[in-house]
Protein backbone atom coordinates (compact mmCIF):
# COMPACT_ATOMS: atom_id res chain seq x y z
CA UNK A 1 0.00 0.00 0.00
CA UNK A 2 3.03 2.55 1.00
CA UNK A 3 0.08 5.27 1.92
CA UNK A 4 1.74 5.86 5.22
CA UNK A 5 1.46 9.50 5.24
CA UNK A 6 -1.13 10.87 8.28
CA UNK A 7 -3.54 12.99 6.41
CA UNK A 8 -4.96 13.69 9.12
CA UNK A 9 -5.34 13.12 13.33
CA UNK A 10 -7.02 10.07 14.36
CA UNK A 11 -10.21 10.15 16.09
CA UNK A 12 -8.70 9.11 19.54
CA UNK A 13 -5.93 11.83 18.68
CA UNK A 14 -8.82 14.57 18.03
CA UNK A 15 -10.34 13.94 21.25
CA UNK A 16 -7.46 13.88 23.13
CA UNK A 17 -7.05 17.86 21.66
CA UNK A 18 -11.04 18.30 22.06
CA UNK A 19 -10.37 17.97 25.83
CA UNK A 20 -7.28 20.26 25.77
CA UNK A 21 -8.99 23.18 23.95
CA UNK A 22 -11.77 22.81 25.93
CA UNK A 23 -9.87 23.37 29.34
CA UNK A 24 -8.23 26.45 27.57
CA UNK A 25 -11.91 27.66 26.45
CA UNK A 26 -12.54 27.61 30.15
CA UNK A 27 -9.83 29.15 31.39
CA UNK A 28 -9.60 31.73 29.16
CA UNK A 29 -12.94 32.82 29.76
CA UNK A 30 -12.30 32.90 34.01
CA UNK A 31 -9.21 35.13 32.97
CA UNK A 32 -11.69 37.58 30.43
CA UNK A 33 -14.41 37.62 33.70
CA UNK A 34 -11.52 38.85 35.70
CA UNK A 35 -10.41 41.31 33.25
CA UNK A 36 -13.82 42.38 32.69
CA UNK A 37 -14.55 42.88 36.44
CA UNK A 38 -11.62 44.74 36.95
CA UNK A 39 -11.88 47.32 34.48
CA UNK A 40 -15.18 47.78 35.45
CA UNK A 41 -15.17 47.95 39.29
CA UNK A 42 -11.89 50.50 39.08
CA UNK A 43 -14.39 53.49 39.70
CA UNK A 44 -13.45 53.70 43.42
CA UNK A 45 -10.38 51.61 44.84
CA UNK A 46 -11.07 53.45 48.30
CA UNK A 47 -8.09 55.25 48.01
CA UNK A 48 -8.70 58.28 49.89
CA UNK A 49 -5.51 60.39 50.02
CA UNK A 50 -5.84 64.07 50.38
CA UNK A 51 -2.63 64.91 48.24
CA UNK A 52 -3.51 65.97 44.62
CA UNK A 53 -0.67 64.73 43.16
CA UNK A 54 -1.33 60.97 44.28
CA UNK A 55 -4.95 61.11 43.07
CA UNK A 56 -3.90 62.28 39.73
CA UNK A 57 -0.82 59.79 39.67
CA UNK A 58 -3.67 57.17 40.56
CA UNK A 59 -6.39 58.81 38.06
CA UNK A 60 -2.95 58.66 35.26
CA UNK A 61 -1.99 55.16 36.60
CA UNK A 62 -5.81 54.17 36.32
CA UNK A 63 -6.17 55.00 32.90
CA UNK A 64 -3.77 53.20 32.17
CA UNK A 65 -4.51 49.78 33.63
CA UNK A 66 -8.02 50.28 31.59
CA UNK A 67 -6.53 50.51 28.86
CA UNK A 68 -4.01 47.94 28.99
CA UNK A 69 -6.99 45.17 30.60
CA UNK A 70 -9.21 46.28 27.59
CA UNK A 71 -6.33 45.57 25.39
CA UNK A 72 -5.82 42.23 27.24
CA UNK A 73 -9.47 41.78 27.38
CA UNK A 74 -9.84 42.24 23.41
CA UNK A 75 -6.44 39.36 22.74
CA UNK A 76 -8.43 36.99 24.94
CA UNK A 77 -11.50 36.81 23.43
CA UNK A 78 -9.59 36.80 19.91
CA UNK A 79 -7.69 33.50 21.68
CA UNK A 80 -11.32 31.97 22.81
CA UNK A 81 -12.54 32.76 19.49
CA UNK A 82 -9.08 30.98 18.06
CA UNK A 83 -10.55 28.23 20.31
CA UNK A 84 -13.66 27.77 19.14
CA UNK A 85 -12.90 27.68 15.90
CA UNK A 86 -10.16 24.84 16.07
CA UNK A 87 -12.93 22.99 18.01
CA UNK A 88 -15.00 23.31 14.95
CA UNK A 89 -11.69 22.13 13.09
CA UNK A 90 -11.73 19.35 15.25
CA UNK A 91 -15.58 18.69 14.26
CA UNK A 92 -14.58 18.23 10.34
CA UNK A 93 -11.59 16.40 11.12
CA UNK A 94 -9.42 19.31 9.58
CA UNK A 95 -7.88 19.80 12.53
CA UNK A 96 -3.83 19.99 12.93
CA UNK A 97 -3.76 20.59 9.22
CA UNK A 98 -1.40 23.16 8.18
CA UNK A 99 -3.35 25.46 6.03
CA UNK A 100 -0.37 26.28 3.58
CA UNK A 101 1.45 22.88 3.48
CA UNK A 102 -1.93 20.67 3.97
CA UNK A 103 0.53 18.53 6.30
CA UNK A 104 -0.29 17.70 9.58
CA UNK A 105 1.01 20.20 12.14
CA UNK A 106 3.43 18.76 14.80
CA UNK A 107 1.87 17.62 18.08
CA UNK A 108 3.87 19.19 20.28
CA UNK A 109 3.54 22.45 18.26
CA UNK A 110 -0.35 21.96 18.71
CA UNK A 111 -0.28 21.17 22.42
CA UNK A 112 1.30 24.75 23.18
CA UNK A 113 -0.67 26.59 21.00
CA UNK A 114 -3.74 24.38 20.19
CA UNK A 115 -5.12 26.86 17.80
CA UNK A 116 -2.18 26.99 15.28
CA UNK A 117 -3.42 26.67 11.70
CA UNK A 118 0.39 26.63 10.13
CA UNK A 119 2.97 24.33 10.37
CA UNK A 120 6.50 25.78 11.90
CA UNK A 121 7.35 25.34 8.28
CA UNK A 122 4.74 27.45 7.10
CA UNK A 123 5.37 29.99 9.55
CA UNK A 124 9.00 30.50 8.55
CA UNK A 125 8.37 30.75 4.97
CA UNK A 126 5.55 34.21 5.86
Amino acid sequence: MGQDIKVRYSDKELEEFRVLIEEKIVKAKGHLDLLRSSYMNDGNNGTDDTSPTFKAFEEGSETMSREANTQLAIRQEKFIRDLKNALLRIENKTYGICRVTSKLINKERLKLVPHATLSIEAKNMQ
